[in-house]
């Protein structure tokens, strides 16, 4: 989920869905309240920290973390000399996910078809919005976390596209590259002003997290068919957004004084004005696809391995 996150454009939600967590994500996180204080007092904090399943948080949030720290590098190097290969892996690996999430649905029906074909429109409209300004007040950095952590948890919506949408994208790098500055040469004023940023930025994310998950946790547990119909929406509309062959229309410049692409549109691999990479394209959404069964399988054996814990 954190490579997934870091990159803009494919979502972490996906991930957790195809791996079989989505649902005891969504869950775990609705249950979350101010009850576990209560429960530590009058038992053990022991007895309140798994009454809460905080042991399957900690343990997929530590992941994401890990993965967005040591990924992360790795991944911009790629997208930035490999784009085309790295865009094929995820094409391949959303397009077998929206197979597996649309087989959920146990029954279409106009209602089901007709919140489908919104998402899908919602989805494309996403993808092609020309992103805006950078603000960096502190109410728009609340709201940006706010926004991007419902993407995030979302499958076909991507939060870091968010991000760059809303044009917190490379101001929410800079801050993080800032506190890590701060920290390391000793430039407190530095870093004290990067952790004021980022906390708020963490307190929009907590609250749309715990919103959110309200949402989609009474979505599932009442209107399920409609719910798996609008996720399969999102991502099928987000494919634009993962193609491998795109133009650049407009640069912007990166944390590092980079300029990096800003607006891009779609194009046909015979349209590009390098080498489309064709068959090592394909071959990665291959790759891509097939990826699922495996995710598959360690889903299926999910379960036993909580029973036997």
């Amino acid at each position: 989920m954190g490579a997934a996150d870091v990159v803009p454009g494919v979502s972490g939600g996906t991930i957790a869905f195809i791996s079989g967590i989505y649902e005891e994500l969504i869950e775990t996180l609705h249950k979350l309240d101010l009850g576990f204080f209560k429960i530590w007092k009058h038992h053990s904090f022991k007895t309140a920290w798994r009454a809460y399943n905080l042991p399957f948080l900690t343990a997929l949030f530590s992941g994401v973390l890990i993965s967005i720290l040591s990924l992360a590098k790795l991944i911009s190097w790629l997208l930035t000399h490999h784009p085309i290969l790295v865009w094929s892996f995820f094409f391949g690996l959303i397009i077998a996910s929206i197979v597996y999430v649309g087989k959920q649905v146990n029954q279409w029906n106009i209602l089901t078809g007709l919140a489908l074909l919104v998402a899908v429109v919602v989805s494309y409209l996403i993808t092609i919005s020309e992103p805006m300004g950078s603000p960096s007040s502190m109410w728009f950095l609340f709201v940006a976390g706010f926004i991007a952590i419902i993407a995030m948890i979302l499958p076909g919506i991507s939060g870091s596209f968010i991000l760059l949408l809303l044009g917190a994208y490379t101001g929410v790098i800079g801050t993080l590259s800032n506190l890590l500055e701060g920290a390391f040469n000793g430039n407190w004023s530095l870093f004290a002003d990067a952790a004021l940023r980022l906390a708020i930025f963490a307190l929009g994310a907590v609250v749309g997290l715990k919103v959110f998950s309200r949402v989609l946790n009474w979505m599932f547990l009442h209107h399920k068919n409609l719910i798996l119909a609008i996720l399969t929406g999102f991502m099928v509309g987000a494919l634009n957004k993962i193609w491998p062959w795109k133009e650049v229309l407009q640069y912007r410049m990166n944390h590092n004084g980079e300029e990096v692409p800003f607006l891009e549109k779609s194009i046909w691999p015979t349209q590009y004005p390098d080498d489309p990479q064709l068959l090592a394209a394909v071959a990665l959404m291959i790759v891509g696809f097939f990826s699922i069964f495996l995710l598959e399988r360690l889903a299926v054996q999910k379960p036993s391995d909580y029973d036997t814990a």
